[in-house]
């Protein structure tokens, strides 16, 4: 098996910041109830591609019969392992969307959030859910939705090239429905919310956010996209 990881500084140089973020995002739990009212995991054999430090692992893990994480960066892998320690059901991988460790249609319910899945670029990654995604099952990506909220209206302004109606586009081209969902962030802390903006954002712009914006929380639209296989 051979991949090439792409770089997520956020996660791979602040893992213990991103954690901070992890536990700050949706706090009313929108995303989960968006998936879950198109295709719910109880006993299925689910794939966390891009796992990272494991997060959201456990809740998976909590009415899955079975799940895999896959993870490109070596050190998040060890932290995901450790995190699942105790949960039998829960194997964390070593690997990349575009050669994923696993088996061919083994997979009910894939859930991806904020990796590697970004639109044009990706179809490697896409051929291999074709492959590992079992007949009937549902693959899930989440990722921002830069047309509207506040963090949309951050996310655009840091990234001018991004063209949204032409990521929009593509995904409908392959066959994804896309679901918006107005969620937001919300942080225990003033600290909190600036370390996180603070890994997200380049310094100029995110100087720019905390100059602007008061608070510890901040609306942020996302895309639930799914796909049945």
């Amino acid at each position: 098996m051979s991949f090439e990881a792409i770089p997520s500084p956020n996660i791979w140089n602040t893992p213990e910041l991103y954690e901070i973020e992890n536990r700050g995002v949706d706090p009313d739990g929108l995303i989960w109830e968006t998936m879950r009212s198109v295709q719910p995991w109880d006993g299925a054999r689910v794939l966390d591609v891009g796992c990272g430090t494991g997060f959201h692992l456990p809740l998976l893990a909590s009415t899955a019969a079975s799940v895999i994480g896959v993870e490109p960066h070596e050190p998040l892998v060890r932290l995901a392992q450790a995190r699942v320690a105790d949960l039998p059901s829960v194997d964390v991988r070593l690997g990349g969307a575009e050669s994923l460790p696993v088996e061919d249609a083994s997979i009910d319910v894939m859930h991806n959030r904020w990796a590697y899945f970004f639109g044009a670029g990706c179809e490697p990654g896409l051929a291999e859910l074709d492959r590992v995604m079992a007949p009937g099952g549902v693959a899930f990506v989440v990722d921002n939705d830069a047309s509207r909220s506040t963090f949309g209206e951050w996310f655009a302004a840091s990234l001018p090239a991004y063209d949204p109606v032409g990521v929009e586009r593509f995904w409908a081209r392959q066959g994804w429905t896309s679901i918006p969902v107005l969620m937001r962030w919300q942080f225990d802390s003033r600290e909190d919310f600036e370390a996180v903006v603070g890994i997200e954002f380049a310094t100029r712009h995110a100087a720019q956010i905390l100059a602007s914006h008061e608070g510890t929380g901040v609306d942020y639209a996302v895309y639930v996209r799914w796909k049945r296989y």
